[in-house]
């Protein structure tokens, strides 16, 4: 087991893998910009490192100040969380040189899984359904136009080392194509650096259902079952749950047994969530996280399973924890992401909070990094944090959850909480009636 793990990541993630860290006996080191001095996992920490000012690309996101920082407090392990460098294969080889594990899955697999070109071409090697497109990226319009005809109108145009909805463009005819096309490769190239784009069969009406799998690198996989995250806005998550309301007891384990199956035949060592549009009982695959996701309190709200805990073992070479035999879905839970933005218009309201109190009691889990006088900086990601309910059933779920954001106070900054108190009001998320545009049409028409 690892002696000393640096994170190297702010906010409340940070504030989870510090505290994972801490129950497994494992001193740690926090990294933190200027503008996070008085953050929480920095206080927490058994030691912290300033590696540089506010802005992301020279601090968190700078490689150089992050290895320093492992060589000055002796750290033998990295843990990414999510974002920033969680997901850059240059950084897991450079550790790797430095002799610094990186807790997360290979160069290799990170690479082959954040082109999403090569994760399709690779996921339907290894017997993952997924979506019929084209088979690599489309450079002109004529090859566009044939493919389109063979799958059928409307398609999508997606950024082949995209995400998070940019470089992304529907065409629903071919009068429509070459617009699409031209416009999603400019945002590609600005966004990526890589204009390349490929083409998809469009879904009207899918539901996003992804998978939570932990291999250890030696041709051993589990799948922890499936999450449905498709109350989005922009094609970023908002609401995640697990069970999906849409999915029975079979679909659950024939998805899981797949993806397991798949990602040990790969070979794959850590956490990873593969992600699909589920239509028509049909599952189409679209990508693979290669990293701790968002959403992972869910899954371990239901199989009572460590995730954090999982890649670290998987890292130190101790191996899993448990066998596929062992999971057991227990209950129903949901994951509400609470971000510092107006709750209609959606804007950052970065600022000081002035009054802040969680929710408690049976069944309830809030993920923050955030106390009363902490300021929101306006540099990163707005999330405040995520509240996580747990109960026997969706019904009870659903019934906690609108107690538990009764209780929650964010006071002197702008936030999401009023969007979920409307939400968990709503007849159709209360029937768990609902698909990936289900929240932009509910918001359209709320103005």
């Amino acid at each position: 087991m690892f002696q000393k793990i640096l994170i190297a990541n702010r906010g409340e993630i940070a504030l989870r893998i510090l505290r994972a860290c801490k129950e497994l006996g494992i001193k740690t080191v926090a990294v933190h910009s200027t503008a996070d001095a008085d953050a929480m996992h920095v206080r927490l920490a058994d030691e912290s490192v300033c590696i540089g000012p506010p802005a992301s690309r020279e601090s968190y996101l700078n490689i150089h100040q992050i290895v320093a920082a492992c060589e000055i407090t002796g750290a033998d392990a990295i843990h990414p969380g999510y974002g920033f460098l969680a997901e850059n294969a240059k950084f897991a080889d450079i550790l790797a040189a430095h002799n610094i594990t990186f807790i997360g899955p290979s160069a290799e697999h990170i690479r082959v899984m954040g082109d999403k070109i090569e994760a399709k071409r690779t996921a339907k090697k290894l017997g993952i359904p997924v979506v019929p497109g084209s088979e690599g990226a489309v450079r002109e319009d004529g090859e566009a136009k044939r493919i389109a005809a063979e799958i059928g109108y409307p398609v999508l145009i997606k950024a082949s080392a995209g995400g998070g909805g940019r470089g992304m463009k529907v065409a629903r005819s071919e009068a429509e194509l070459s617009q699409a096309l031209s416009t999603a490769r400019t945002e590609a190239g600005a966004a990526f650096g890589d204009d390349a784009v490929y083409i998809e069969k469009y879904l009207e009406k899918p539901r996003h259902i992804e998978v939570q799998v932990v291999g250890d690198g030696q041709g051993n996989a589990v799948h922890l079952g499936e999450r449905d995250c498709s109350l989005q806005r922009r094609h970023q998550k908002v609401w995640e749950e697990a069970t999906s309301p849409a999915l029975n007891v079979e679909q659950r384990m024939q998805i899981g047994e797949t993806v397991s199956r798949a990602m040990a035949d790969l070979g794959y060592s850590g956490a990873g969530t593969v992600e699909f549009l589920y239509e028509n009982g049909e599952f189409y695959f679209i990508e693979m996280n290669t990293r701790l996701q968002v959403e992972h309190p869910v899954t371990e709200a239901i199989t009572g399973i460590d995730l954090v805990h999982e890649q670290i073992r998987v890292a130190s070479g101790s191996g899993l924890s448990l066998k596929q035999e062992e999971v057991r879905f227990l209950g129903h839970a949901i994951e509400c992401r609470i971000n510092a933005e107006d709750p209609k218009t959606f804007v950052p309201s970065p600022g000081t909070i002035t009054h802040y109190h969680t929710p408690g009691g049976l069944g309830v889990r809030v993920d923050s990094a955030a106390y009363t006088g902490y300021r929101i900086p306006p540099y990163y990601d707005s999330l405040i944090g995520k509240l996580i309910v747990h109960g026997r059933n969706r019904v009870e779920c659903m019934m906690r959850l609108r107690r538990a954001l009764d209780e929650f106070v964010v006071d002197g900054i702008n936030s999401t909480l009023p969007l979920f108190r409307d939400l968990v009001e709503n007849v159709d998320v209360a029937n768990g009636d609902y698909d990936i545009h289900w929240l932009e049409n509910h918001l359209a028409e709320s103005q």
